[in-house]
C-alpha cells in the first residue's frame, strides 16, 4: 500500500500550538517557487539538492495550482470523484513538486527553528537540504517541523511534493472546488531559547447587574514555559502568566462591541502581542447565552474562494469581505466546513463577529452508498478525526470570536465524533459543541439543523419536534432542552432566497430558536473570459469533470467578484439592528417607533432622517437627534410640521436612522434601519367616456391598432409593438427546482394562443382566447377589454383555468415586445433593486430611474430576474423621451430585457445573453414566490400563485 493512503493523519511534525506572532525572527516563502506536475506519484522525487529543476515551470506560493494553467478545476458536491475504497485512491493521482532555493540572512539567530505551513492540499510530503522532514494530510490545517539543525548559511533547498489524493481525501468531501496546491502561508520562524511554545487566554465575563456591557473579568493565561503579563489599559504589569488575576471593570467582548485590550506576553528572549477579549459562553434553560443575554445569529456560511486564484484569498479581500458583512449586519460566521485563515479570525475578533468554528472535516461522498464504510464509526480513524480536532482547537482558542467549535459537516455519526468531543470538552469546556450531522443529540451541546422548514422551526421552538429514531427517552429530552440553530438555511442559489422574513418571525418569537446562517456567502465561479474578451463564470462540468454537479457551486449572497445579489441586500434589510414602525395619522405628523434588535450594545449617537415625497418628488425633508436606545429597548419620536400633500399623487413618509459617527465598518451615516408609511393615497382622474373602435384592415381604438384576426395590439400612436398577450412562464429559477417538473411536463414553456373572438363593441374591443399547452387538456380562457379614453388604452384581463392545475403557476401576466430603443425606464413603485412576492422587505416606494441593462441581475447562472414590484406607473423611452407609459390599476409587476424568457431559460452562462433588436416587456399581475427550494423549503403556501379565476387591469399610453 503507498504512503498516500497510510490511515495516520502526520509524520514527523510538531505537536499543534496556538498560532501567533512574536518577537523572533521570521521569514517568509511565499513568492515565485519552482513547478513540476505529474500524473502520478511515481515521478522522481523532488528532494535532491542538486536536482536539475531548470527546465521546471514557474508557480506563486501560495497557489491552486489549477488556476495557474496546470491540471483543471473540478466541482463536485456530495460525490467522490474516484471510487469509494478506502483507504484506496486511483492511480491517477496529479501530484505537484515545489522546489525552493532561498538564502538566510547573515545576521540570522542560530537554534530551533520552525518550518511552517499554514494550508496545503491535500498531502504533503516535504525535504530540506535533501533531508525528508515528512508528511502530514488536513489541508486546511497547518503543520510545523523542526528544522534547525539543517539550515545552512547561504543557499538552502526546500522541496514539497504534494498529492491530490490520499486517504485523508475521503475527509475532505466538502462541496466544493477540488484544487490542490500549497495555497496559505510558508514561513520559518525562530525559537529562542525561553521563547513561548504555546499559550491559552482564559478571559472570563461577568456582567454587572445594572448594565451588562460591563463587568468583572478574570484572567489567566496559561504558557508553557514561564512568562509575564502585561495589560496597560487595566494595569497590569510583569504579573506571572499562569496566575489569576480579578480585574475590578472591564468591558465585555461581543459582535456587537468588539472591545479588545492590547496585551503583552514576554519572557526573557521573546515578546508576543496578543489582544484579549473579555466574555463568557453559556447555555442557560435551554438558550445559549454571551455574557449573561441571549444572542440571536444573524449568519452566514463563509467558503474560502477567490475566483482568480481558488483557495488563496489575499488579506486585503478578506478584510474588504468581512466590511460589506458588517455593514450588511451579519453578525455570524460558520467557517464551512473547515478552519479559516488565521487572518479572517483575527478581524472576526477586531471587527465583531460571533463564530462557529468548524473541523477539517467532510465525509458526505459516503452517503451516496448508504453510509456504508463511513471513517466516522470506524476506530482505525479515530486519530485521524482527533487530529483534525486538536490542531484546529490549538490553534484557534485564544480568538474570543468564536463561541461554538464543531465537529465538521455532513460526515454521518460515528464513535470518532464522540472521541472529539470529549477531547475537546477537556481541553476547552468554556465553549459549547455543535454538530448538525448528530440528530440525536447524543454527542453535542446545540441541536442544530439544515433547511428546516418554517413548519419544522415553529415546532421546534414550541419543543413538539418528533423524537428522533435513534433516542432515549433521556436523549430526547436532553435534545429539547438545547438551543437550536439553523446552520444551513435560505439557500442562496441563484434568485433567492425567499421566505427569510418569516424565518426571523420565527426566530424572535421563540427563545430557543437562535438565529442561523445563510447557505452561503459566496458564488464559487471561476472568472473567464470568452475569445473576444467578455467576462463570465465558470461552474462545474464547464471544465470536461467525468463528475460534476454543475452550478450549485453558485449558490451565494454575492457574486464571485463579491458584488451584493439582491439577496443580501433583502438579508440585510430583514436583519438590520434598527426596527421603523409607525403611529399616527393626524395631518403633517407621524409618530416614529423605533426598536433596538441589538442583544448587547446600546444604539447611541444615531440620527433618524425623514423625507416626505409625493410620486417620487420631494416636498420636504428634515433630520432629529435619537436618543440613547438600550439592547432590546424601544423608542418614539414624533415628526410633527410634516409637510402637506399637494397634488394627485401618492405621498410617502420614508424614515432611516444613520449611525451619527465613524467606526470601524462604515462612516458615519450608514443606515441601521429604514421604513415608510403613506400619509396620503393617489387620487386617479376618472377616465373619460370611452370611444367606439373604427373598422378596416386594422382596428383602431383610440391610438391604438390590432390585427383584426387575433385581436393583438401592433401599434399605439406612433409606437410599433407586439401584444400583450397573457404570460405564465418565467426562465426558471435554480429555487424553482421542485416545481420544475410539473412545469415542464404540463408545457408552460410552450403554451399556443388560439383566438376564439374578435369583436367590436360600443365600448371598445373584446378579444377571447384560450391558452394552452400541444398534448395537454388544461388551459386557461382569456377575455380582453379594451376601452380607448383620449390617448389612453385600457385593457382588462379576465382569466379562468380549465382543467385539473395541482401546481402553481410560474407567473401570470402580459407580455409585450418594443422598439430597442425604448431602453431608459422610470418606474415609481418599489425598487431601486428586484423584489419577488417573498423576498420584497428591502424595496421602498419611490421614483427610480435605470436602463433596462442596468434592470438585469446577472446571475452566474441566468435566470428570471430583475422584477419592480408593486409598480404603480413606469415610462419606456428612447433618448429623445419618446415611448410608452404603462400604469397598473393599482399596480402591476414589471420585468424589461432584450431577450425573451425562452432565451433566457436557454443561456448557461450570462455571456450566452445576446440582445435582440427588441425590449420584451412583461406586465404581470402576479409572480410565484421564490422560497429556497434548490436545496431547502419550497415557497410557502401564502406566495405561490395558484390558478384560480382572476382579473387585473394595464393602461398604456405612447409618449
Amino acid at each position: 500500500m503507498s504512503y498516500v493512503e497510510d490511515l495516520a493523519p502526520r509524520v514527523g511534525s510538531l505537536p499543534p500550538r496556538a498560532a501567533f506572532a512574536s518577537t523572533a525572527w521570521s521569514l517568509s516563502l511565499n513568492g515565485d517557487w519552482k513547478f513540476r506536475l505529474s500524473p502520478t506519484i511515481d515521478a522522481p522525487e523532488p528532494g535532491a539538492v542538486d536536482l536539475d529543476d531548470s527546465d521546471w515551470a514557474t508557480l506563486p506560493v501560495p497557489s491552486s495550482w489549477p488556476m495557474h494553467g496546470h491540471g483543471k478545476p473540478s466541482y463536485t458536491n456530495v460525490k467522490y470523484p474516484f471510487p469509494v475504497d478506502p483507504p484506496h485512491v486511483p492511480d491517477e493521482n496529479p501530484t505537484g513538486d515545489h522546489r525552493l532555493t532561498f538564502d538566510l540572512p547573515g545576521d540570522r539567530p542560530v537554534g530551533r527553528t520552525v518550518l511552517r505551513f499554514d494550508g496545503v492540499d491535500s498531502h504533503a510530503r516535504v525535504w530540506l537540504n535533501g533531508t525528508e522532514l515528512g508528511w502530514s494530510t488536513g489541508s486546511r490545517l497547518p503543520v510545523e517541523y523542526e528544522v534547525g539543525h539543517l539550515l545552512r548559511a547561504g543557499a538552502n533547498v526546500l522541496a514539497v511534493r504534494v498529492h491530490q489524493w490520499s486517504a485523508a481525501s475521503y475527509l475532505e468531501d466538502q462541496d466544493m472546488w477540488w484544487l490542490p496546491g500549497i495555497f496559505r502561508d510558508v514561513t520559518l520562524l525562530h525559537r529562542p531559547d525561553g521563547g513561548l511554545t504555546d499559550f491559552f487566554v482564559h478571559a472570563d465575563f461577568e456582567p454587572s447587574e445594572s448594565d451588562h456591557t460591563v463587568g468583572t473579568g478574570l484572567l489567566r493565561i496559561d504558557t508553557d514555559v514561564p512568562a509575564r503579563l502585561s495589560v496597560p489599559e487595566l494595569g497590569i504589569t510583569d504579573h506571572p502568566a499562569g496566575e489569576p488575576v480579578d480585574i475590578g471593570c472591564v468591558t465585555g467582548w461581543t459582535a456587537e462591541q468588539p472591545r479588545l485590550y492590547a496585551a503583552t506576553l514576554a519572557t526573557d528572549t521573546e515578546q508576543v502581542a496578543i489582544r484579549i477579549g473579555f466574555r463568557t459562553v453559556s447555555i442557560v434553560d435551554g438558550v445559549l447565552l454571551v455574557n449573561g443575554r441571549r444572542i440571536l445569529l444573524r449568519g452566514v456560511n463563509r467558503h474560502e474562494f477567490h475566483p482568480d486564484l481558488g483557495r488563496v484569498v489575499p488579506e486585503e479581500t478578506l478584510r474588504a469581505e468581512l466590511l460589506l458583512m458588517k455593514r450588511c449586519h451579519v453578525n455570524a460566521i460558520r467557517t464551512s466546513h473547515y478552519p479559516p485563515d488565521s487572518r479572517m479570525l483575527a478581524l472576526a475578533d477586531e471587527l465583531g463577529f460571533w463564530v462557529v468554528d468548524e473541523c477539517d472535516l467532510e465525509t458526505h461522498g459516503f452517503g451516496v452508498d448508504g453510509w456504508r464504510r463511513n471513517p466516522s464509526d470506524d476506530p482505525q480513524w479515530t486519530d485521524a478525526y482527533l487530529d483534525r480536532m486538536r490542531r484546529m482547537v490549538e490553534r484557534d482558542k485564544n480568538h474570543p470570536s468564536i463561541i461554538l467549535w464543531s465537529l465538521g459537516n455532513e460526515s454521518g455519526i460515528g464513535v470518532n465524533h464522540g472521541a472529539m468531543a470529549q477531547w475537546t470538552r477537556h481541553r476547552d469546556p468554556s465553549r459549547p459543541i455543535h454538530y448538525e450531522g448528530d440528530h440525536a443529540c447524543r454527542y453535542v451541546d446545540v441541536y442544530s439543523r439544515m433547511y428546516a422548514s418554517h413548519a419544522e422551526v415553529d415546532a421546534i421552538g414550541r419543543h413538539a419536534e418528533p423524537r428522533h429514531p435513534d433516542a432515549d427517552d433521556a436523549l430526547d429530552a436532553r435534545r429539547r432542552g438545547m438551543p437550536f440553530v439553523l446552520c444551513e438555511y435560505g439557500h442562496a442559489m441563484g434568485n433567492g432566497p425567499g421566505g427569510l422574513l418569516e424565518y426571523r418571525e420565527l426566530f424572535e418569537r421563540h427563545p430557543r430558536c437562535q438565529g442561523g446562517f445563510i447557505w452561503e456567502w459566496l458564488d464559487h465561479g471561476i472568472r473567464s473570459h470568452t475569445a473576444d474578451g467578455r467576462e463570465y463564470f465558470r461552474y462545474g462540468g464547464d471544465f470536461g469533470e467525468e463528475l460534476h454537479d454543475g452550478n450549485f457551486i453558485v449558490d451565494g449572497l454575492v457574486f464571485p467578484d463579491r458584488t451584493p445579489s439582491p439577496g443580501l441586500v433583502e438579508f440585510a434589510k430583514i436583519i438590520e439592528p434598527v426596527r421603523v414602525g409607525f403611529a399616527g395619522t393626524a395631518p403633517g405628523s407621524r409618530t416614529v417607533r423605533l426598536h433596538s434588535m441589538y442583544d448587547h450594545a446600546t444604539l447611541a449617537g444615531a440620527v433618524l432622517r425623514w423625507r416626505v415625497a409625493v410620486d417620487g418628488e420631494q416636498l420636504g425633508a428634515g433630520e432629529t437627534p435619537v436618543p440613547p436606545i438600550p439592547a432590546g429597548g424601544s423608542v418614539e419620536l414624533a415628526l410633527t410640521d410634516l409637510p402637506a400633500p399637494t397634488g394627485a399623487g401618492e405621498c410617502w413618509l420614508t424614515v432611516s436612522v444613520e449611525s451619527g459617527t465613524d467606526t470601524a465598518w462604515a462612516a458615519a451615516g450608514h443606515v441601521l434601519g429604514d421604513g415608510q408609511t403613506q400619509l396620503a393615497p393617489a387620487h386617479r382622474p376618472v377616465l373619460v367616456a370611452p370611444v367606439a373602435p373604427r373598422a378596416g384592415e386594422v382596428i383602431e381604438l383610440g391610438a391604438g391598432r390590432f390585427d383584426p384576426t387575433d385581436g393583438v395590439l401592433r401599434g399605439l400612436g406612433d409606437l410599433s409593438l407586439s401584444g400583450p398577450r397573457l404570460d405564465v412562464w418565467r426562465a426558471p429559477i435554480d429555487n424553482d427546482k421542485p416545481y420544475r417538473a410539473d412545469w415542464s411536463a404540463a408545457g408552460l414553456h410552450r403554451m399556443h394562443h388560439r383566438t376564439a373572438e374578435v369583436r367590436a363593441t360600443a365600448a371598445g374591443l373584446l378579444v377571447r382566447t384560450r391558452v394552452a399547452a400541444a398534448s395537454r387538456d388544461r388551459g386557461l380562457a382569456v377575455q380582453y377589454r379594451w376601452t380607448a379614453h383620449d390617448d389612453l388604452l385600457r385593457v382588462v384581463v379576465s382569466v379562468i383555468p380549465e382543467g385539473e392545475w395541482p401546481f402553481p403557476l410560474p407567473r401570470l401576466g402580459l407580455r409585450l415586445a418594443l422598439p430597442a430603443a425604448l431602453a431608459r425606464v422610470t418606474w415609481f413603485g418599489g425598487g431601486p433593486g428586484e423584489a419577488y412576492a417573498d423576498s420584497r422587505q428591502a424595496a421602498r416606494i419611490d421614483r427610480f430611474s435605470a436602463t433596462v441593462d442596468e434592470l438585469q441581475t446577472p446571475y452566474v447562472f441566468p435566470q428570471e430576474n430583475g422584477n419592480r414590484t408593486a409598480v404603480r406607473w413606469a415610462t419606456l423611452l428612447d433618448d429623445a423621451g419618446h415611448g410608452l407609459r404603462v400604469e397598473g390599476a393599482p399596480t402591476v409587476e414589471l420585468t424589461a430585457r432584450r431577450w425573451t424568457s425562452e432565451r433566457l431559460a436557454a443561456a448557461r452562462h450570462t455571456v450566452d445573453l445576446v440582445a435582440d433588436d427588441a425590449i420584451h416587456l412583461n406586465l404581470d399581475h402576479a409572480q410565484h414566490g421564490l422560497g429556497s427550494g434548490s436545496c431547502g423549503p419550497a415557497v410557502l403556501p401564502r406566495y405561490e400563485l395558484r390558478a384560480e379565476p382572476v382579473t387585473f387591469e394595464v393602461r398604456l399610453r405612447a409618449i
